[in-house]
């Protein structure tokens, strides 16, 4: 049988490890895969026009599951070659000499772990010997994949979840069976 002071301090040391499972910053193994570096880089203004686009991620990526879209500010999708992926890093060839104007460069990929990582960024080509792209304020031309690729997945993982629950149900046991004991003790 335990004590009530031993019931007590496991007690306590259960609901300190849920506070620190859910309250220090995860490690290296169980962060999401995120967008190191990336050429051009976001915001950049560039005085020529691009011939690929490079994305360097800090964790390896799954070849068949790497979309990478580029778009004109009409949201038209401008051709590019496949992605190459070699570890963490893919590239694409743009097919096309891309006029002035602001492009966005909208990327879906899957971790290591197997969570969808996406998102995008800007970039400007200000080339003063060519001429500015047509701009547009509608998104007729707009590909699917690149606006699901722009829309970042703010889904938590699956892990997690069933982790904190199984920690969370494993807490409401133990404090329960310390109740029942210290309830059995009394007059």
């Amino acid at each position: 049988m335990l004590s009530r002071s031993r019931a007590v301090r496991l007690l306590v040391a259960v609901l300190a490890a849920l506070v620190a499972l859910f309250v220090v910053p995860a490690g290296p193994a169980w962060a999401h895969n995120s967008l190191r570096s990336a050429s051009p880089a976001k915001d950049a203004t560039l005085p020529s026009a691009p011939s690929e686009l490079t994305l360097e991620f800090l964790q390896r990526l799954d070849p068949t599951f790497t979309t990478i879209v580029l778009t004109d500010a009409a949201k038209r999708k401008v051709p590019t070659g496949d992605p190459v992926v070699a570890g963490a890093r893919s590239t694409v060839k743009v097919s096309v000499t891309l006029p002035n104007g602001t492009y966005t460069v909208a990327y879906r990929v899957v971790s290591v772990d197997g969570h969808p990582v996406q998102g995008s960024y800007p970039f400007t080509v200000a080339d003063p010997s060519v001429a500015a792209a047509p701009t547009s304020t509608t998104a007729q031309g707009a590909s699917p994949s690149a606006a699901a690729a722009a829309e970042p997945d703010r889904r938590p993982a699956a892990g997690v979840l069933v982790g904190g629950g199984a920690l969370a149900g494993l807490a409401v046991v133990a404090t329960s069976l310390l109740w029942r004991r210290s309830a059995r003790r009394r007059p």
